[in-house]
């Protein structure tokens, strides 16, 4: 019985034991975080750019979503939280990098800023995830994306809500429902390239 006590810690150990990032396999320690961190959030903003209205909704198709699911997932959660950090409030001092080349404060009557803001803690739930060996198959990495997605609907349609003062249904019509989709596509491709990555590198997908 003690020997599969000692067996059974030992694995649970491996499994909660962070192991790291992709990010992490690169040489240099300050500097490369910082190159991570701002590279990222220039990242976002490119993708941000891609931008598909919809005539029904404030709330745009864009490849934001693509872009932070991806870079939390590669880089882990403390620079996907700095990334994403500086790409908002870089945004809301005035860079127009935005979805539509937004910018500026006026942003913070902006009933999209729930989803900005929200990019913060789905970087967390990612990187977090990523940083323990959820990334190294599609599967897993899928699913840690589909974690961090969730938080980003949450966070933008309780914004959404309360800026439009919307109830549940119409929030949802709004503000989830008509990109679940897209989204979709999007994690899928965003989680088949983080595993490929790890193959690439040689390094232990298990």
């Amino acid at each position: 019985m003690g020997q599969k006590n000692m067996d059974f810690q030992a694995s649970t150990v491996a499994i909660s034991a962070p192991r790291g990032t992709l990010a992490d396999r690169l040489p240099g320690e300050r500097v490369r975080d910082i190159a991570l961190v701002a590279g990222f959030a220039i990242f976002v903003g490119i993708c941000a750019q891609i931008t598909i209205p919809l005539w029904f909704t404030p709330v745009p198709i864009t490849g934001q979503t693509f872009a932070v699911l991806l870079g939390a997932e590669v880089l882990g959660w403390r620079r996907g939280v700095a990334g994403t950090v500086l790409y908002a409030a870089a945004g809301l001092v005035g860079l127009p990098w935005f979805a539509g080349h937004a910018g500026g404060a006026s942003m913070l009557a902006s009933p999209l800023l729930g989803y900005i803001l929200a990019f913060i803690p789905a970087s967390a739930v990612g990187g977090w995830l990523a940083a323990r060996g959820m990334d190294r198959t599609f599967l897993r990495s899928a699913l840690v994306m589909a974690a961090s997605n969730l938080v980003i609907y949450a966070g933008g349609m309780a914004w959404l809500a309360a800026s439009l003062g919307t109830g549940v249904e119409r929030t949802l019509a709004l503000g989830m429902l008509p990109f679940i989709p897209g989204d979709t596509i999007k994690l899928l491709a965003a989680a088949a390239l983080v595993p490929s990555a790890w193959h690439l590198v040689g390094k232990d997908r298990s």
